[in-house]
C-alpha cells in the first residue's frame, strides 16, 4: 500500500468518527450500566449460584440421564441462568451492549455500501435486516 495524503484523511476522519462514538450517549449509558451490572451484589450472588450450579451439573453430565439428579440438576442450571439474565441490572447492560453494536453494525455497512452494494458485512447482530451479510444462505450444510 502506498501511504499518501489521501491514508493520512482517512485515519484523521477515523479518529473522529470513533471519537462521535465514544462520545455518544450510547456509550455513557453502557458505561453506567456496565459499573451497576458489576457492582451489584445481587448480580454477584446470582453468578455465583448459577456457576455452582453449572459445575454441579458438568461433573455429572457425561453420564446423562443415568446420573442422580440429571434433570434436576440441569433444571437448577437453567433456573439460575434465567435468574441473573432477567435481573435488571443484567438486562439494562445487555441492552446498551446491543445497541452500541448495532451502531457499529450500521457504520459498517455504510461504508460497505459507499464503496460498493455487492460488499458484504458481518452484523454482529442476527436479526440486522438492514443489508447483506456474510453468512452461507442457507446451503452451506453439507447432508
Amino acid at each position: 500500500m502506498i501511504v499518501t495524503e489521501k491514508l493520512f484523511e482517512i485515519e484523521d476522519q477515523t479518529e473522529k468518527l470513533v471519537q462521535a462514538i465514544l462520545t455518544s450517549k450510547s456509550i455513557e449509558s453502557y458505561k453506567i450500566n456496565r459499573q451497576s451490572m458489576y457492582g451489584s451484589k445481587d448480580v454477584r450472588d446470582k453468578q455465583k449460584a448459577f456457576l455452582d450450579a453449572k459445575d454441579a451439573f458438568e461433573r455429572i453430565e457425561a453420564y446423562g440421564n443415568h446420573a442422580p439428579d440429571f434433570r434436576t440438576k440441569q433444571r437448577a442450571v437453567r433456573q439460575a441462568k434465567r435468574a441473573l439474565d432477567l435481573s435488571e441490572e443484567v438486562a439494562e447492560f445487555r441492552f446498551s451492549e446491543t445497541e452500541i453494536q448495532t451502531i457499529l453494525d450500521l457504520v459498517g455497512m455504510s461504508v460497505a455500501k459507499t464503496i460498493s452494494d455487492d460488499i458484504k458485512v458481518d452484523a454482529g447482530n442476527p436479526f440486522f435486516e438492514k443489508g447483506k451479510h456474510s453468512g452461507c444462505g442457507g446451503s452451506c450444510h453439507a447432508s
